[in-house]
């Protein structure tokens, strides 16, 4: 049996239906779509890049039954990703409809399915071990019927555990004491700074510092668009990692992108520095693609960057 870290992803799997629109309709109002992608996305999106980055990768989540859970299930296996839970057989896969604008902003309906009735004997079936990576989701601490079960099983993991939390784009509506919680057991936060501004104020040097010194564990991740991001490990300074120029398509999973490719790099033993910059790399080319799950490889990236020097 390997020994080399795997990543295991709590962050729900959906399926995504992009429409690309001139602009978002008045209320009671109508829009053409100019084009549409139906593909997995949700926690896909970072589990596909964390396994095109040479990453043992685990769906820590339920699939349902019917044709939406077959499109996630198909797309699980083209990345060889595992997802060993018992899937549900009374509901179907949910569904994310995302409203793609020219310069790249996205607005989203959600309608959850089988993703959310993860139970705690699920969790405990996980055979975690010693050096692993667990990504968790703001989406999976937000509602009640998953967050007792998440929170309580994220605690008792080993601290030999790598834990990662990106509070996603809806962290006002985390109850406080559940994102306290997490806060404490996470080895990463990995947030934009729209995310990191509400959770401590400051720029994004500032904010990364700060956080990073919350108590002895937490280390800090601050993505920021096209500047790149900044890296602030516990207790210590926050630095600046810069972003590549780009043309940008679709930003839909960019942060997903990074997030997978950052901890892909971690767990193969890159420094968190170095990991940054190829996370960056990744996002820059994945948001000039349309679609959610658009990371590259990591042979893209090592070449991507090679063509920029």
């Amino acid at each position: 049996m390997s020994s080399a870290p795997r990543l295991f992803c709590l962050d729900t799997v959906l399926i995504d239906v992009v429409l690309k629109v001139a602009h978002l309709p008045e209320r009671a109002g109508d829009a053409l779509a100019s084009a549409q992608l139906i593909t997995t996305g949700g926690g896909f999106n970072a589990m596909s890049a964390a396994a095109r980055h040479d990453v043992k990768v685990t769906y820590a989540g339920r699939l349902g039954l019917g044709p939406f859970s077959a499109i996630a299930t198909a797309s699980l296996e083209v990345e060889a990703v595992a997802s060993p839970i018992e899937r549900n057989c009374d509901l179907d896969t949910g569904i994310c409809v995302v409203l793609l604008e020219p310069d790249g902003e996205r607005s989203f309906v959600t309608s959850p399915g089988a993703e959310t009735t993860l139970r705690a004997s699920d969790l405990a079936s996980l055979d975690i071990r010693d050096g692993d990576y667990v990504l968790v989701s703001g989406y999976n601490i937000m509602y009640d019927d998953s967050s007792d079960v998440v929170l309580s099983w994220l605690a008792a993991l080993p601290a030999s555990v790598t834990i990662a939390f990106d509070p996603a784009t809806r962290l006002a509506d985390i109850p406080k004491a559940n994102l306290e919680a997490v806060l404490v057991t996470a080895t990463w936060l990995l947030c934009n700074a729209k995310e990191a501004g509400h959770l401590m104020k400051g720029d994004v040097a500032e904010s990364a510092t700060l956080l990073a010194s919350m108590n002895d564990r937490l280390n800090v991740v601050i993505r920021d668009g096209a500047r790149g991001c900044v890296v602030a490990t516990n207790h210590d300074a926050a630095r600046v990692v810069d972003g590549f120029d780009t043309t940008v398509v679709d930003t839909n999973g960019a942060g997903d992108v990074h997030n997978g490719v950052f901890l892909a790099q971690l767990a193969r033993g890159c420094d968190a520095l170095d990991a940054a910059r190829l996370a960056n790399a990744a996002a820059a080319v994945s948001i000039s693609r349309l679609g959610p799950a658009t990371s590259p490889t990591r042979h893209e990236v090592a070449e991507w960057i090679a063509s920029r020097d």
